[in-house]
């Protein structure tokens, strides 16, 4: 009992770090990705290849001057990108890594917990974080930032309801809200993208949004709003609200691959005549690969579509995207009727 409770412990503390990390050198894959689609070089000074480019990213932040507005208020100007950042770091809680791993005899999860209710435990960690955004831009006594944490909270609540509409037509084929239980229904290459493509592209769209990755990143569009809603913010402040939109990046790719992508499952896994410990540890590697090209379409949309206007946004969001998942949940239901 001893020993599973030091492995949870050690399990989530690899999980927190690897998101950390993931999360940091996202910001140098950034650069690199979009010097790529441009024929430019990116960054290359900060040690080879530029790795150490975001060492030196976090050093800037570290040692630039705090500043906190006279006129703003001063807790819930703090408060705001440490919710960012809490809510982003909390998501991962429930997301399974990987399969069992045997030890002496003994099954240990690759899972930071295995709740019931997960697909709602992410719905509604990430509800939160909008106040983060809200507080931060209200609290700035700064009209642009105002005027940006208002675009991000109505842009996320609008699409969050899409978001959860077209997750619901997933739970309806699972019966679970498990996230663990959802991937081990898609064993080997039986996937939900499959089975629901319409709903994978409603979910995508919506995570675009949710992230506040362009063409959806209204919320802090430079040639309106100045900055957006952190434009009062300046040092780890400003460093923690960049971050927590890489951390929600990198949890949304892993979301969409646990869900649509079959999670740690991949091709003919039970005919490569491994033990049950490899084929998990594979899966992990798997399940890493779907997240790191996640990330990479992510950034790969950023750099070649232009962004919407404000009304063109919430028009997709309304108009069509939340009728086109109430149709999806229809459809999917009358499909399991009939099918049964």
């Amino acid at each position: 009992m001893e020993f599973a409770l030091i492995f949870k412990i050690l399990l989530i503390t690899i999980v927190f770090v690897i998101t950390l990390v993931v999360a940091m050198y996202s910001t140098l894959a950034e650069r690199k990705v979009a010097a790529f689609l441009q024929d430019r070089i990116g960054p290359n000074r900060a040690g080879p290849f530029g790795l150490l480019q975001p060492l030196a990213d976090g050093v800037k932040f570290f040692f630039k001057e705090e500043i906190i507005p006279t006129h703003s208020n001063k807790w819930l100007f703090i408060l705001g990108p440490c919710l960012a950042m809490l809510t982003a770091g909390m998501t991962s809680a429930v997301l399974p890594w990987g399969d069992v791993i045997n030890i002496d005899g003994v099954d240990y999860m690759l899972q930071g917990t295995d709740i019931n209710i997960g697909i709602l435990y992410i719905f509604g960690v990430t509800s939160i974080g909008v106040y983060g955004i809200m507080i931060g831009g209200w609290a700035s006594n700064n009209k642009f930032s105002l005027l940006g944490a208002i675009r991000a909270s109505s842009q996320m609540i609008s699409y969050e309801l899409a978001m959860g509409l077209s997750m619901i037509a997933i739970v309806m084929m699972s019966g679970t809200l498990s996230v663990r239980e959802i991937v081990e229904q898609q064993d080997g290459f039986n996937w939900n993208i499959w089975y629901q493509p319409v709903g994978f592209i409603i979910f995508l769209i919506c995570s675009l949004a949710e992230t506040n990755r362009a063409p959806f990143d209204l919320p802090e569009c430079e040639t309106e709003l100045v900055g957006g809603y952190h434009t009062e913010y300046s040092s780890m402040k400003l460093g923690f609200y960049l971050f927590s939109e890489y951390i929600n990046m990198f949890i949304s790719c892993g979301v969409i691959a646990a869900v649509y992508f079959g999670g740690y499952n991949f091709p003919f896994m039970h005919d490569l005549g491994l033990s049950d410990n490899a084929v998990a540890i594979l899966g992990v590697v798997a399940f890493f690969a779907k997240i790191i090209f996640g990330i990479f379409f992510f950034m790969w949309i950023r750099w070649t579509l232009p962004r919407f206007r404000y009304d063109q946004l919430m028009k997709l969001g309304w108009q069509y995207l939340i009728p086109l998942a109430i149709l999806n949940v229809l459809i999917t239901g009358a499909v399991m009727i009939f099918t049964k």
